[in-house]
């Protein structure tokens, strides 16, 4: 048998640290996140690198569940760089937490019976420098061509991967290692008045083409050498994939079936419940989340570091399932945990790290241009925020190129707009959806990158003032 000081020697691997916590846990129950991350970074400015860099960290995420009178009560403590004489202290840390807290709205017994995950035992993935050993040459490959073409290209290429190590009191033993890549290119007029931008979303960096990211943006910044004023007002638009995720990203955060329930979002049905069942466009559309979708892949698992209104830390582990938020056009789920799916009487339906809205023609973003009369093209929002939780109203701003459209061509770019408008309410108005392709969500890709959408037609998107941004 292995003795505790021996288990403290040698508790420097991510599941000898989640079994050494396990163990020197004297709580009612305990879940304990090992989270290993590492990075590798690229930034270039003005067609030329500028940095570039490797990281390597852990956080630790201990829960400690304290049986009371009155019920179950939780303390949650997660610290950085946590070695294996600093352990002790994280647990009994999140015991007294526990022990001081009242008891906890959303306890559940912790999850069990789910079978241990394959390499659990293994070390972590990791990144490096290397996952953009061909990225790298074709990016200085860009640089030649935008110089000669008399533009200038500034962004970044980030790339983590994070191995989470799961494990609980009731035998769970989970790992998930997933993997994030995203790429953010913008070129500029070497006067800085006409800006564009693009952006992608990769696992790996080997599906992602700067020489056709750099032609993308040449023609852009080629639209932009006309300009056109246009003043404020509703408009046919065209949003592009992007756009159409940041737009659709917020309100799969914005419901929660509790809230909903409560009467306190867009998702509230008048005199009571839900809107689960309504309609919300006639289109044909579908938006939903898959652990497993090709590409997009997340994990297979609730990790949840924190309780809040669409997540619980008792939920760990419970297994996810593909889930349909809205099919065919009709609300299908409303975000849920196990307490607050007993609260609604709704199923539960954990939050996935995906996102994908299905039910296009098929048609790309060119074509749908091309059968456009008169038109706003849209490159991406900025700086979204919510006005009005009842409607989910939202404004923000547009941002490196708007396009006016006129007889299926593009003939200039306009000026900036702040829009105001809600992602629920333009589902029933778009009268068309496009093909739908991976995307990175320019606002929120901070926080969410696995996205596919289509772009969409709206035939009155509300540009409620002139914006001076680029």
């Amino acid at each position: 048998m292995t003795s505790r000081n021996s288990g403290a020697r040698h508790a420097n691997k991510p599941h000898d640290i989640v079994e050494r916590a396990l163990d020197l846990s004297k709580a009612d129950g305990c879940v304990v996140i090992a989270d290993e991350e590492s990075t590798a970074n690229l930034r270039w400015a003005g067609n030329a690198l500028t940095t570039n860099g490797v990281t390597r960290g852990r956080t630790l995420t201990v829960i400690a569940t304290v049986e009371g009178k009155q019920g179950t009560a939780s303390g949650v403590v997660s610290r950085s760089a946590v070695t294996a004489d600093e352990l002790e202290g994280v647990v009994r840390a999140a015991e007294a937490a526990a022990r001081a807290s009242g008891p906890a709205e959303d306890a559940q017994p912790l999850v069990e019976g789910v079978p241990q995950s394959p390499g659990f035992t293994e070390p972590p993935a990791e990144t490096s420098s290397a996952v953009f050993g061909e990225f790298a040459p074709a990016l200085g490959e860009a640089f030649a061509r935008a110089r000669a073409g008399g533009r200038e290209l500034y962004g970044f290429a980030h790339h983590s991967l994070v191995s989470s190590y799961l494990g609980t009191s009731t035998g769970l033993r989970l790992r998930h290692d997933q993997p994030t890549g995203t790429l953010e290119l913008n070129a500029k007029s070497p006067d800085r008045t006409r800006s564009a931008w693009a952006g992608r979303s990769t696992r790996d960096f080997t599906d992602v083409d700067p020489a056709a990211l750099d032609a993308e943006l040449a023609t852009r910044l080629g639209w932009a050498e006309r300009r056109i004023e246009l003043p404020a007002g509703r408009y046919e638009t065209l949003l592009p994939p992007t756009a159409v995720a940041d737009l659709l990203i917020y309100q799969l955060w914005s419901s929660a079936a509790r809230d909903a329930a409560e009467g306190r979002t867009v998702f509230s049905k008048a005199g009571g419940g839900t809107r689960v069942g309504e309609k919300l466009s006639e289109l044909p559309l579908t938006l939903r989340s898959d652990p497993n979708e090709p590409g997009l892949e997340s994990a297979p698992f609730v990790l949840a570091h924190a309780s809040g209104d669409d997540a619980s830390v008792f939920d760990n582990g419970l297994p996810l399932t593909a889930t349909e938020w809205m099919s065919e056009g009709a609300l299908a789920h409303l975000l849920t945990t196990r307490h607050s799916a007993g609260l609604t009487g709704l199923p539960v339906a954990p939050a996935i790290d995906n996102l994908i809205l299905d039910g296009g023609d098929g048609r790309s973003l060119d074509e749908m241009v091309a059968a456009t009369e008169r038109g706003l093209l849209l490159t991406c929002l900025w700086y979204i925020r919510e006005v009005d939780p009842a409607t989910l109203l939202l404004t923000g701003l547009t941002r490196d190129g708007v396009y006016l459209v006129e007889n299926g061509e593009v003939v200039g770019e306009v000026n900036n707009f702040r829009f105001n408008e809600s992602p629920v309410d333009l589902l029933g108005r778009a009268v068309a959806a496009g093909r739908t392709e991976k995307t990175l969500p320019r606002e929120w890709s901070d926080w969410f990158t696995r996205a596919a959408m289509p772009a969409l037609r709206v035939p009155d998107f509300n540009m409620s003032s002139v914006s001076q941004g680029v």
